[in-house]
């Protein structure tokens, strides 16, 4: 009899994966099982079975066509969780991108080129100036985070946070003690380096915590999606455990207190529409008696 061209499917009897491929024989039922490489294990462990799903002409224009029908057949499942072939006309599956990206990524690390060839700070400053660059690109095209409304990103974050804390991973996966220690260790870190709040003046803290507060109040969230009876309370609540642990002011001896007191009190700030100076305190309650911005002030001393 003929050898034959034809399309084939891999099962096997006690899991659901599968495999597609096409194969020209050389005589008539060769006993061909398909040419996998990252999961060949399998082919040894479990029981293979073959389905031969398409004849073609044994002829160049035949074995063509099989093979066209194989990326047909590929192209539809390369992603599948259950399928096996890792490639179809070039294209890789998302497994195999991931797999190669680890390898170079951690070769590239080890000769330190590319991104690993970078310092810290040069990082940084290519993070910022591409980031801010792809920013303006998707708030003039109203692309990602940008085409969505305040209400989505909202409902987006909402949905987010519940999930990763439903599944335990992210700032979830941690415990508060762990989650306490990141974050003392970030904020000596961001300190240090200057970014983040500490990239900002204290002109512009000032303002862009005056934008925050407006924010959360214009949207009834936070502190002010609570009641006044509620905030009390949770004031309350948070006190008794500051006192109860001992931290925070409490920490304090009454003559580190003095001390703190006297420094802040040495601090003095102009207001930049009338000239007048006093403590930070001081000056707020003069501004806010004024309705005057109370970011516009310059420490003095």
């Amino acid at each position: 009899m003929q050898p034959r061209i034809y399309t084939y499917k891999i099962t096997f009897e006690e899991v659901p994966y599968y495999y597609y491929g096409a194969k020209k024989e050389k005589y008539f039922d060769e006993e061909y099982w398909g040419s996998p490489i990252t999961h060949k294990w399998m082919w040894d462990f479990y029981t293979p079975k073959k389905q031969i799903l398409e004849i073609f002409d044994y002829t160049d224009a035949g074995y063509v066509k099989a093979l066209q029908v194989e990326k047909r057949l590929i192209k539809l499942v390369l992603n599948d969780e259950w399928c096996l072939n890792e490639n179809v006309g070039g294209a890789l599956s998302l497994n195999s991108c991931k797999r190669g990206g680890k390898i170079v990524g951690k070769k590239m690390k080890e000769e330190r080129k590319g991104i690993h060839a970078l310092t810290f700070e040069e990082r940084s400053e290519n993070s910022k100036k591409y980031g801010k660059i792809g920013g303006l690109k998707n708030k003039e095209n109203k692309t990602g985070i940008c085409g969505m409304s305040l209400e989505e990103l909202i409902e987006a974050g909402s949905k987010g946070g519940t999930k990763t804390r439903g599944l335990g991973k992210g700032i979830f996966a941690r415990s508060k003690e762990e989650m306490q220690k990141h974050g003392r260790k970030n904020g000596i870190k961001n300190f240090k380096n200057k970014v983040g709040i500490h990239f900002q003046t204290s002109e512009e803290k000032s303002k862009n915590g005056k934008i925050g507060v407006e924010k959360t109040i214009k949207l009834g969230i936070g502190i002010h999606g609570l009641t006044k009876e509620q905030r009390i309370e949770n004031s309350r609540k948070a006190g008794m455990i500051v006192f109860e642990k001992g931290i925070g002011l409490f920490s304090l001896t009454p003559e580190q207190k003095s001390e703190l007191a006297k420094r802040n009190n040495a601090q003095k700030w102009m207001c930049l529409e009338t000239g007048h100076i006093s403590n930070a305190g001081g000056l707020s309650r003069y501004q806010k008696a004024k309705g005057i911005d109370t970011s516009k002030r310059k420490r003095m001393a």
